[in-house]
């Protein structure tokens, strides 16, 4: 068996014949082969890597893109946290003031004591529920001036009688006014008595009957503006003072009585929710604590105010 092959060469120098073994031929063919498969496997691990190349990068793109995304939303957080930060001081500092005034208000209604343990919550229900009581009360008992107060002239108490030139007791003050100054209700109530009253000396007169057992009297006034039988709130006109009746000048004369019971008008002029627990101290004719207990509930939609506009813009112009 023939194990050779002959492999003829032709160039320039002529013709060649050289002899190869078939085992040398099939070296060569496998190695021509592994090459091949070489060559395959580098190309497919090219291929591969390119495309692992490829979705790296695109990972990479996504990854980067994300990254902005987030950069930029906590860019954003901290601003809404700056801002957040800052709304909330605004807010503690608004508490701190809104708790000073709280604190003002409860010690002009006598409530600073009472409310040290409490929450600013409790503290607000606290103050909303006594002062809108203590609001009640001024609403509907006689206090503060039923005309702008230029002083008195006579007080409560005994004195020589101007006219009559004796002595006797004075039921209620002369406050000094010249004449057709305005005179206001001093609380809610209902006109008893409206126009001249000859017995009692007062010339014209308004009497009004109050809640619980009080009664004003506006003496000596030149005009009356109400009717027997109206109702009239807090700060309604009702008179314009005068000289009328044993009158030695134009003045008004006020009194406040309790159950017929003549009471010092001075202490209900200068009541307010300001000096509030003052008069129960000062006038102790009147029993404050059972009245306290049986209004407690009572509260008032639209109070009015101690002193009409026209009041305060005229007390502002004599300042």
């Amino acid at each position: 068996m023939n194990s050779h092959f002959t492999i003829t060469i032709h160039d320039d120098n002529g013709l060649k014949q050289v002899n190869v073994h078939k085992f040398v031929k099939k070296v060569l063919l496998y190695f021509v082969l592994f090459l091949l498969f070489v060559g395959v496997i580098g190309v497919a691990t090219i291929l591969y890597l390119d495309k692992q190349v490829s979705d790296i990068e695109k990972n990479k793109q996504e990854v980067e893109k994300a990254f902005s995304e987030l950069k930029n939303k906590n860019t954003s957080l901290n601003k809404e946290v700056e801002k957040t930060y800052s709304l909330l001081i605004a807010k503690k500092k608004e508490l701190q003031e809104v708790s000073e005034s709280l604190s003002e208000i409860e010690t002009l209604i006598g409530l600073e004591e009472s409310v040290k343990d409490k929450s600013l919550l409790e503290r607000v229900d606290i103050a909303k529920l006594d002062s809108e009581h203590k609001v009640a009360l001024l609403q509907f008992i006689p206090n503060g001036s039923p005309i702008v107060n230029k002083g008195i002239t006579s007080s409560f108490g005994y004195r020589i009688h101007p006219t009559l030139n004796r002595k006797e007791f004075h039921k209620g003050i002369d406050m000094r006014a010249p004449m057709d100054t305005p005179v206001y209700a001093t609380a809610d109530g209902l006109v008893e008595w409206a126009g001249f009253h000859k017995s009692s000396g007062f010339g014209n007169l308004v009497i009004l009957n109050h809640n619980y057992g009080f009664r004003t009297n506006y003496g000596h006034l030149n005009k009356v503006v109400v009717k027997s039988g109206q109702f009239v709130k807090k700060g309604t006109l009702i008179a314009y003072t005068g000289n009328s009746g044993m009158s030695s000048g134009p003045h008004l004369h006020y009194e406040i009585k309790f159950i017929h019971q003549a009471v010092n008008p001075i202490y209900f002029v200068e009541w307010s929710i300001k000096n509030y627990n003052d008069i129960f101290k000062k006038e102790d004719n009147i029993p404050w604590q059972s009245l306290v207990r049986a209004t407690a509930q009572i509260k008032v939609q639209e109070p009015t105010q101690t002193l009409p506009s026209s009041q305060r813009v005229a007390l502002s112009k004599g300042r």
